[in-house]
């Protein structure tokens, strides 16, 4: 079977979105973090997408002296591909973000698409009780945070990071952000095929209704044609009924407790390997197969896991 006939699993491990006090299967500590990004690679994840967390107290770590003891930890345990936030949180700025990337020269960096509100705050309407005293302040202050992704800082990213052959999952909350990515392919600086992470369910950005999902793949196809691949992020209770809707349309999928707690509703996850398995069934279930690291390689025409800097 040809390698671009299957599907791609992302697993986003730990994020900086959710709070320690959410759950206690979120991986905080380097150890953590290593274990359920190799975990989910055996579970038939091609993809981890890492962020670093404080190992105390679990908030979101930029430095990349933070992400190096889990980097080389899974670098040295599996194959799959490692794809390092520039996202980080949307509390820092884009210097600081990039940093990890600009380091390490990852075979994929996440990159936001737009500047836009990124609202954390309903998720305190469910959790009342915190272990740590940063964790309210953080999500009660995305009532007033714009996550910054200007012209000028995207414009930045591709210039630091440009000499790295790190590709990019360009990650699209909207469709303006589709658009945005038209405008940088039409001047160059980023070349096809471009992997595009549709983002769906996050307060801010597109919701996770069936047409939303239409309407961002209709708009790829019509601004990339057969420049892109596409995968499909929906956030919270819609992560596997997007994935199962997009997968049914030949897209990719990314699953992993950045992105969503639970496994049902009311239980949660207990590990991102758990929820790789689930979304796997899913495709399987579907008639598709999922693409091992190496033919994720092949899909995205990465550089190879001897070009990073680990």
């Amino acid at each position: 079977m040809h390698a671009h006939n299957k599907v791609i699993i992302t697993c986003a491990v730990t994020g900086a979105i959710h709070t320690p006090s959410m759950s206690p299967h979120l991986p905080i500590t380097p150890r953590e973090i290593a274990d359920a990004a190799v975990a989910a690679c055996e579970a038939g994840a091609a993809i981890v997408h890492l962020h670093a967390r404080d190992p105390h107290t679990g908030k979101p770590d930029q430095r990349p002296a933070a992400f190096e003891p889990f980097l080389k930890d899974i670098h040295g345990r599996c194959d799959a591909v490692i794809n390092l936030t520039t996202g980080g949180s949307p509390y820092m700025s884009v210097q600081e973000r990039m940093q990890p990337a600009k380091v390490f020269k990852p075979e994929v960096a996440s990159m936001n698409m737009g500047t836009m509100n990124f609202g954390l705050f309903p998720m305190l309407e469910r959790f009342k009780e915190f272990r740590f005293d940063w964790e309210r302040p953080y999500l009660e202050g995305s009532k007033d945070l714009i996550f910054r992704n200007t012209y000028g800082d995207l414009e930045a990213v591709f210039e630091e990071l440009g000499p790295n052959r790190t590709r990019y999952e360009f990650e699209c909350y909207d469709t303006a952000h589709l658009y945005n990515l038209r405008h940088f392919a039409d001047r160059g600086p980023i070349e096809p095929p471009f992997f595009i992470q549709t983002v769906f369910g996050i307060l801010g950005g597109i919701g996770t209704h069936p047409d939303d999902v239409m309407h961002m793949k209709r708009t790829a196809d019509r601004l990339f044609g057969r420049d892109y691949r596409w995968s499909v992020l929906g956030a919270g209770a819609a992560q596997m009924k997007v994935a199962a809707m997009a997968a049914s349309m030949g897209g990719n999928v990314r699953v992993g407790l950045e992105d969503s707690l639970w496994i049902g509703k009311g239980r949660l996850a207990e590990s991102n390997a758990q929820q790789v398995h689930k979304v796997r069934g899913i495709l399987e279930g579907l008639g598709l197969s999922v693409a091992t690291p190496d033919e994720a390689r092949e899909i995205l025409q990465l550089k190879g896991r001897d070009q990073v800097a680990l």
